[in-house]
């Protein structure tokens, strides 16, 4: 209990839902799928303030738990990994900016819930913003807060603020920060905080599902940049993605590069989060990304079944960054 204790720190942070302008989407037959597009149950709430400093390994600083929640503050608990963080980033323009690290961390990591930004091309950053801001970039699931901020914050910002986290984002080194584990039985999930957390010894089947969740549950919600993450995938998954990635048709190296870290315009998807890359497949075989430069993944994610999207999310994972 205390693990999903900790965890609910984070409800607190997403407990507002925007409002989205609709678009026209491609028509999904079936619900996307809950596991990858988390949603807290109607009942979570986080727990009170216990009036104690948060802490975590090897930083010196220290923030109440108003402050981890605080939608215009970004944590630094370890201001060495990253270059001096610009205003945008680091608190943001209240009412309608929040700070960029709050969400995607102060070094940009975010978690499976949001995105890992570090690392990314300035000009691809700045055209993903445009993109959220036109519409041309959406999610099948419109009502999950992570996305809806994200849109929300597109709008608001002007574009001396989307240069400036542009260009701190991108000189950052991306980590590898996600272990994958194949398996036939997971220790069994709850949803807090629009991520997955594990308690106890209690196992159910994985069935086709990735459950990711944070190795440490604290220091995730604490806003830790340097929190790992567990990813469990069925068996078998790794190989299926390997195959699937070295494809005639899908070639991801032939935009991703040859180690699927990217290029000066094209983001790596080497190493990233495989609940993150499977909404991302998702969303573009659905029509939910649809910006000037989504045509060569949509016309690849055409050429899958949706059963394929699973296993090279998987794949994508376990490269190095």
């Amino acid at each position: 209990m205390a693990r999903l204790a900790a965890a609910a720190q984070a409800a607190g942070a997403l407990s507002i839902i925007l409002s989205c302008t609709a678009h026209t989407h491609a028509q999904i037959t079936d619900s996307p799928p809950s596991w990858a597009y988390t949603y807290n149950p109607p009942d979570f709430k986080p727990p009170p303030d216990d009036g104690q400093s948060r802490h975590v390994p090897d930083s010196t600083a220290s923030y109440t738990v108003p402050q981890t929640r605080d939608r215009f503050l970004a944590p630094d608990w370890h201001p060495d990994d990253h270059p001096a963080m610009p205003t945008v980033v680091a608190s943001g323009r209240p009412p309608d900016v929040y700070a960029c690290g709050f969400c995607h961390r102060a070094s940009g990591t975010g978690g499976p819930e949001s995105a890992d930004i570090a690392g990314l091309p300035v000009a691809y950053f700045i055209q993903q913003v445009q993109d959220y801001r036109s519409g041309k970039r959406a999610t099948a699931r419109a009502d999950r807060i992570p996305q809806a901020w994200m849109i929300s914050v597109a709008k608001a910002a002007n574009d001396d603020e989307i240069k400036a986290a542009a260009d701190y984002f991108a000189a950052i080194k991306p980590m590898k920060l996600v272990d994958v584990v194949e398996t036939e039985t997971v220790p069994k999930p709850a949803v807090a905080g629009w991520f997955f957390v594990t308690q106890g010894d209690e196992r159910e089947p994985i069935g086709t599902r990735i459950i990711e969740t944070p190795a440490d549950i604290g220091r995730f919600v604490n806003r830790d940049a340097r929190v790992r993450f567990i990813a469990y995938v069925p068996m078998g998954s790794v190989a299926a993605g390997r195959a699937l990635a070295a494809r005639p048709e899908i070639a991801c190296s032939t935009c991703h590069g040859e180690k699927l870290t990217g290029t000066d315009v094209v983001p790596g998807i080497a190493g990233r989060s495989p609940t993150y890359l499977f909404r991302q497949l998702y969303d573009y075989r659905y029509g939910f990304r649809a910006g000037p430069d989504s045509k060569p993944m949509i016309d690849v994610v055409k050429s899958l079944d949706e059963a394929h999207l699973l296993p090279l999310a998987a794949y994508l994972a376990t490269l190095e960054r």
